[in-house]
């Protein structure tokens, strides 16, 4: 049986959202090559390679686990995952256009509500768990999170602006497309909740793992399942757009490139999949260890992320050249976002520990 312990439990989603908040930074590092490869390669050491190599390392008779599980549950796993492959894709392209902590607060804070609630209606609990105790406490924090989301909103499109105000006769703004990023992470937002969904359909998966002696790593067995579904979409499609674009060749072009670059470029990539690999994998780690706060942990892991994230921007100072108007608001944004986490984490809490009671 596995020990219950909240406060370790909470400092692994800590860690997690170290990792996924950084994911993206090892880019800035690759030369030469189409946002198509760096992709490409990062994919498939994030959603293929390492959750399949963990996966036979840390769940004693993998196979066996896949055998013995429902057939359904395996295909909409993946089936979801596969999805969710559409989100990572939008999640990547928003960064292009918003930068960091933009795209992560908005993205992750719809994805915080929508995994907080989805669950309750897959389940039919939705109108159960909000006459419990805790449960209106959970629906004003959603209420405050796209409060949260739309001043983001707002202090992009001041972002925008100032950049352009700021930019010299004849000189080019920064780039920043408010509108396509603000859409783009709308799309990896929802779609990451998908993600949430898809590992909470693959918990009988995880379950026989826990019968086979996966222990703390019972949840490796289902995220792998979800992130293959995800990489067989991104395979295809960059596989398509490489083609069409003739931009394929680049992650072995080492006649173009030279030896040092190529490795440095294909080094980058494996750390940046290694990282978004990262943050689910202690996820998983730290919601077995939740005990009656389970039901949070999807709440505590994207309030990590987003918190994280926002630290990540400052380092790379993605809003130093923006107004003071325009700085408190995203910082007002951010504490209404917070506040917003910390009333969902209470309520679900709260709602918890009084059914264990």
């Amino acid at each position: 049986m596995i020990q219950s312990n909240p406060i370790i439990g909470t400092a692994l989603h800590a860690i997690g959202g170290v990792s996924a908040s950084t994911c993206y930074v090892p880019f800035q590092k690759v030369k030469s090559w189409s946002w198509n490869s760096y992709w490409l390669v990062q994919v498939a050491f994030a959603w293929l390679i390492f959750p399949v190599v963990v996966g036979f390392i840390t769940v004693p008779n993998l196979l066996e686990v896949l055998v013995q599980s429902p057939k359904d549950v395996i295909f909409y796993v993946m089936l979801l995952g596969s999805i969710y492959g559409f989100g990572g894709m939008s999640f990547g392209y928003a960064i292009k256009h918003i930068g960091y902590s933009l795209t992560y607060t908005i993205s992750i804070g719809i994805s915080a509500i929508l995994g907080t609630i989805v669950p309750l209606l897959m389940h039919g609990q939705l109108i159960e768990k909000y006459n419990e105790p805790g449960g209106k406490i959970i629906f004003l924090g959603m209420f405050l999170a796209l409060i949260g989301i739309t001043l983001c909103g707002v202090s992009g499109y001041r972002k925008e602006k100032d950049l352009k105000d700021q930019a010299s006769d004849g000189e080019a703004a920064p780039s920043f497309n408010m509108k396509k990023g603000f859409t783009l992470t709308i799309i990896a937002g929802v779609l990451s909740a998908v993600f949430g969904i898809s590992l909470e359909l693959g918990a009988p998966i995880a379950e026989i793992a826990g019968e086979q002696g996966a222990g703390h790593f019972e949840g490796n067995a289902n995220l792998m399942l979800s992130t293959i579904g995800a990489f067989v979409t991104n395979l295809i499609w960059f596989v398509i757009v490489g083609i069409k674009q003739k931009t394929l060749k680049e992650i072995v072009d080492v006649k173009s490139l030279g030896v040092k670059v190529l490795t440095i470029n294909i080094v980058m990539s494996v750390i940046s999949g290694a990282l978004w690999y990262g943050q689910f994998f202690f996820y998983n780690m730290a919601h077995v260890r939740m005990g009656a706060f389970k039901f949070a942990s999807w709440v505590i892991h994207m309030s990590m992320l987003i918190f994280f994230s926002y630290i990540v921007g400052i380092v790379m100072k993605e809003w130093s050249q923006v107004s003071k108007r325009t700085y408190r608001t995203l910082l007002l944004a951010l504490l209404v976002l917070i506040i917003s986490f910390i009333t969902m984490t209470y309520g679900s809490s709260m709602g918890v520990d009084t059914i264990g009671h």
